[in-house]
């Protein structure tokens, strides 16, 4: 089943199905990307447009998505999205959001409890809003029978112990508590660091730098590999401009290094690199292009 929001591929010994919960224009592209300057936007207009540049209105085009991967004998989710009825004053255009995520994946064959494992690369609000879901007015976990792994350094920064990102955002503790917290109640969080192997084709990696926690997720199966990314790309120019990073990247300096180291590995050992946030096809094939990075575009998923 191929439509616009839930495609489907097969990678080695593992079913990818993607689950888009939103798509379309999002901010201008240097509020987005605020080092990446003007040329480099106008230079690759050809390909940025659509599916990541609008550029009459030079609005970035991005994604709201959840890879389900059926690998060994699990349904594993990688990011859960926005999430439906929660206060997110910070971002109004999904505060009080209502969309049809868990429809989605019905029509994808997946039911809650079918599901196994959810990652969350890193704890903000657009990668963890579905962890949970409302049920008379309290917050419960969505998938009832799944373990949830959440970076270690992320549960801490975000949460209490931290006053929730020391309050620089005003939604952290928001999300923490109706996204995170409930998950601890119920006994499903696994607070992993460093590496974390799931099966035999996938293992979690930290990579700091977007947040304390941010952490990849890597697909070796058969002779196929790939590399789910998260927030370590927002836009493709950060493919060809890997020092620029996204608004949202807490140490600039860590996220930068982070970056390189990424996609060199996904250049060297042709990792299809598939970021939390992409348009068009979801997923990009890099190379090296002297000190920099290129990008080989896929026109389907």
């Amino acid at each position: 089943m191929n439509s616009e929001n839930v495609q489907r591929t097969v990678l080695g010994d593992v079913e990818v199905i993607r689950i888009v919960e939103w798509a379309g224009p999002f901010v201008p592209a240097r509020d987005l990307v605020p080092q990446s300057g003007t040329d480099v936007w106008k230079d690759n207009e050809d390909w940025l447009a659509p599916d990541h540049w609008q550029p009459d209105e030079d609005l970035t085009v991005v994604a709201l998505q959840t890879w389900v991967l059926r690998s060994a004998g699990r349904t594993v989710l990688v990011d859960t999205g926005v999430g439906n009825g929660r206060e997110r004053p910070g971002s109004p255009q999904f505060h009080h959001w209502q969309g049809e995520f868990l429809e989605r994946l019905a029509r994808a064959g997946i039911r809650p409890q079918d599901v196994d494992t959810v990652v969350n690369t890193h704890v903000h609000g657009d990668h963890v809003g579905w962890n949970t879901h409302d049920v008379d007015g309290q917050w419960i976990p969505t998938f009832p029978g799944a373990q949830y792994l959440i970076p270690a350094a992320d549960d801490f920064h975000f949460g209490p112990g931290n006053a929730y990102g020391k309050g620089l955002n005003q939604d952290d503790r928001l999300i923490y508590e109706d996204s995170i917290a409930p998950v601890h109640c119920s006994g499903q969080a696994v607070l992993w660091e460093g590496t974390h192997r799931i099966d035999e084709h996938l293992t979690l990696e930290s990579a700091p730098g977007h947040t304390p926690g941010s952490s990849v997720l890597r697909l070796d199966s058969g002779d196929d590999r790939a590399v789910f990314v998260g927030d370590i790309l927002h836009s493709p120019v950060q493919i060809l401009r890997p020092s620029c990073n996204s608004c949202f990247c807490l140490d600039a300096d860590q996220a930068v290094a982070t970056r390189r180291r990424i996609l060199e590995r996904a250049a060297d050992t042709r990792e299809l690199v598939v970021p939390a946030h992409f348009g068009g096809a979801g997923a990009v094939e890099v190379r090296r292009e002297g000190e920099s990075f290129a990008v080989t575009r896929r026109d389907r998923w």
